[in-house]
């Protein structure tokens, strides 16, 4: 790398500092955005698989990078101004792809392309966004999981969210038990699954697709279990303390391993042509 690429590069890194900053203190503060850590890191352990690639590859500046960059800095701009940790995210991607083909061009954007379009995932949705999904899936795990036990015999009424039990004992779906974390945290793995151990797109889009039922699933099983756990020892010893925490984290475990499930299911029952892509260090 010449003194002047390091250079334009240490300037961008700077300018999009704050929005680094912003993301990851929504990443801190947010259960389900706490990933985004992880994902730069994946992404980058990604780029290393891809070393031997760009070693052929041909290098030439390509100036629409430029106005790729240019674009995005604007864009940095309106959400500065306007708080938007999300806009400012983008930007900060959008970056990221317009330094690259501005840098080595566009045959290294194309095999680059996972990574980089992989940090998205980092970028946290609009809140206006996601507040009205995670008020539908409450309701829909409410809502099933209040049929699933009526139809096992368990006697329970529902009030919106809040599922009541016959000693008297409420329990609410918070926004945790409602999917909104396994979805979010789930899809990255699906992707990353997808790209790296499927050739077609056609099933990389079906293992992404499994992710969202398998973590709606393992949501409603966790709230069944719940209830179920609640009138036989009390709902305050299964809403608090550590078997509260860890029943999510086997819920998001269970629900990987389902995932991984697909994944081989699919190779048996289809198997694929071709290879799929080698992972990196493999």
């Amino acid at each position: 790398m010449r003194l002047w690429e390091a250079v334009f590069l240490a300037i961008l890194g700077l300018v999009y500092l704050p929005a680094l900053l912003g993301m990851a203190q929504v990443w801190r503060e947010v259960d389900y955005y706490s990933h985004g850590f992880l994902v730069p890191v994946v992404a980058a352990w990604a780029v290393a698989g891809l070393r031997a690639r760009l070693a052929g590859a041909p290098r030439a500046r390509d100036r629409r990078g430029l106005l790729v960059i240019v674009a995005a800095i604007l864009v940095y701009a309106w959400g500065t101004l306007t708080g938007s940790v999300s806009a400012a995210g983008l930007a900060l991607v959008a970056t990221v792809a317009g330094a690259l083909l501005y840098l080595r061009g566009s045959a290294w954007l194309r095999i680059l392309a996972f990574p980089v379009g992989f940090l998205i995932f980092m970028v946290p949705a609009p809140g206006g966004w996601v507040t009205p999904v995670i008020v539908k899936l409450q309701l829909f795990v409410s809502t099933a999981a209040v049929g699933l036990l009526r139809s096992a015999g368990v006697a329970v009424q529902q009030a919106g969210n809040v599922i009541h039990l016959p000693s008297g004992e409420s329990l609410f779906v918070a926004e945790a038990c409602s999917g909104i974390t396994s979805i979010i945290t789930l899809l990255p793995l699906a992707v990353f699954l997808a790209y790296f151990t499927e050739r077609t797109l056609p099933r990389r889009l079906v293992l992404v697709a499994a992710a969202i039922p398998l973590a709606m699933l393992g949501n409603l099983l966790r709230v069944v279990v719940t209830v179920v756990a609640a009138r036989a020892i009390g709902a305050a010893a299964v809403t608090t303390g550590p078997v509260h925490e860890w029943s999510g984290i086997a819920v998001y475990a269970l629900a990987c391993l389902a995932l991984l499930g697909v994944g081989r299911s699919m190779r048996r029952l289809v198997p694929p042509e071709g290879k799929s892509v080698a992972l990196p260090g493999a």
